[in-house]
């Protein structure tokens, strides 16, 4: 299934080239001129991509990314901007880009940069592999690698690692994991939960240096 991306540029001309060129790569694309409705639609599609300008009407761009990151949503983010100063690149990574390119661009960058992003959060590919980060999940043999070290996970965290996968752009609350996890048994309370995800933290992330799952304090948890 090809990558949904998100495109937000004021200017209507780049807009269309920009929603041209990735349809040529094989990308669906859903193209806006302002931030207006681009909240209601990351809640609505599942994007895998959101390419931003920062110059916008009614809403500075990296502002406006940064507001859905307070929300929760984590929908990796390309800035595109003229803002090309080292602090306003820097701000941009503040504010929660995961890359930026400066105007004018090429067409040919922007695809290598679109592909670099996406093979980072990859989910699911044909082979039946879920690949996050260095983390590599077979789904038919129920395995786990991250770079060349396998990772031995009962059956529980491995689907509590592949929900949080599966889900990484939404913080889960605990009611959701317990759900999707645990099958919404009564038994199990938001305790259970913490002690999971702490249990596969310290699996996937014994030296405590990669930082794999974030809790979002009074809401839930997500992949960094």
């Amino acid at each position: 299934m090809e990558a949904l991306i998100l495109i937000v540029e004021d200017e209507v001309d780049i807009l269309e080239l920009i929603e041209f060129n990735l349809s040529r790569e094989g990308y669906e694309t859903i193209g806006f001129l302002n931030t207006k409705r681009v909240a209601k639609i990351l809640e609505e599609e599942a994007v895998d991509l959101i390419l931003m300008d920062r110059n916008l009407p009614g809403a500075e761009g990296s502002e406006f990314v940064a507001s859905l990151r307070q929300r929760g949503i984590q929908t990796p983010v390309i800035f595109i901007s003229a803002k090309d100063k080292d602090s306003d690149i820097e701000e941009g990574f503040e504010r929660g880009g995961d890359d930026y390119l400066t105007k004018p661009f090429s067409m040919k960058e922007l695809a290598l940069r679109v592909k670099a992003i996406l093979r980072r959060t990859k989910k699911v590919s044909d082979s039946g592999m879920v690949v996050y980060r260095d983390i590599s999940l077979n789904l038919p043999a129920r395995t786990v690698m991250i770079d060349t070290r396998h990772v031995e996970l009962t059956k529980l965290e491995f689907d509590l690692l592949y929900t949080l996968i599966s889900n990484q752009n939404v913080v889960l609350d605990r009611d959701t994991l317990l759900e999707s996890v645990w099958g919404g048994d009564e038994v199990y309370q938001d305790r259970t939960v913490n002690v999971a995800i702490n249990r596969l933290k310290d699996k996937i992330d014994p030296e405590k240096s990669k930082e794999y799952i974030k809790t979002v304090r009074g809401v839930g948890y997500t992949l960094c």
